[in-house]
């Protein structure tokens, strides 16, 4: 099997949970999403391709910016996310989106054909990050930007390493290889920003979004939540033994406590928003 196709059968897996907490899923990132439209320089009647759309988003939210004029289109290798994300669509107010299957390295467009590329949490699991930003400035119009969501630090979002710390006391999970598909594959500065310099991007530049995760369920429903949303967790937990399972689960919530609210769930979160203008003549 190849890498590439090892991360399609993990989301491809994953997508019936990110499908049932959808709405839960656009609240918490509903910052990133309004990052990238900022960053990304998106209008009201503007064309937009979300690359790694998963069930939705944030193409769904882009498509409200755009409005009826503009049109939103959003890709995924996974046919589970798609078929997730064009049901959300037909319960939606909006027919401005359109979802498709296909890989960041191989868009079905042609050139210059988009206002603004996005993508959010997910160059970091593309096989070629450089292949795919040549392919993403390739489909948009010269002088139009791409903007790209990307965690920062693990130990700055507590969102991930609550949970990952305490299983990783059970279950022995060597660290990735520096460029291996990951969530902080590209968390250090600098080192997205450089990708978009190779794949031809001009003036790429990054910022830090601080901002806050804000989730609007009891402590044993986000356990819930974060087994069910990441596949790795999930099966980290399904190797625990009868007696380290409910440890593992008394340790997780007594960590997770920290940071609940009157109001549900609440992390502090970083991530960085890289982005960058396509030239002239490419």
């Amino acid at each position: 099997m190849q890498p590439g196709q090892a991360v399609i059968d993990h989301w491809r897996n994953a997508a019936p949970f990110w499908a049932k907490h959808r709405e839960l899923i656009r609240q918490m990132f509903a910052p990133v999403t309004q990052a990238l439209a900022e960053d990304a320089g998106i209008r009201s009647g503007h064309a937009v391709l979300d690359v790694a759309t998963g069930p939705g988003e944030p193409a769904l939210s882009i498509a409200a910016l755009v409005g009826p004029e503009g049109k939103v289109v959003g890709i995924d290798p996974a046919l589970e996310m798609v078929v997730a994300a064009r049901r959300a669509a037909d319960d939606s107010a909006f027919r401005n989106t359109q979802f498709e299957v296909a890989s960041a390295d191989c868009l079905p467009f042609p050139a210059d054909t988009f206002d603004a590329v996005v993508s959010r949490f997910g160059v970091m699991f593309f096989p070629s990050p450089a292949d795919s930003v040549r392919e993403m400035l390739r489909v948009l119009k010269p002088g139009r930007k791409l903007a790209l969501a990307v965690w920062h630090l693990a130990g700055n979002n507590p969102y991930f390493h609550t949970l990952s710390q305490i299983v990783g006391r059970y279950i022995d999970s060597p660290p990735p290889e520096p460029d291996a598909p990951d969530a902080f594959r590209f968390c250090t500065p600098g080192k997205l920003r450089n990708v978009l310099a190779e794949a031809g991007a001009m003036a790429p530049s990054g910022r830090l979004l601080q901002f806050t995760i804000q989730v609007q369920v009891p402590v044993e429903d986000f356990w819930t939540l974060r087994c069910e949303m990441s596949e790795k967790l999930r099966e980290k937990i399904a190797s625990l033994s009868s007696e380290q399972l409910p440890e593992v689960k008394r340790q997780s919530l007594e960590a997770l406590r920290e940071y609940s609210t009157d109001h549900g769930m609440s992390f502090p979160a970083e991530v960085l928003i890289v982005s960058g203008t396509k030239p002239p003549g490419i």
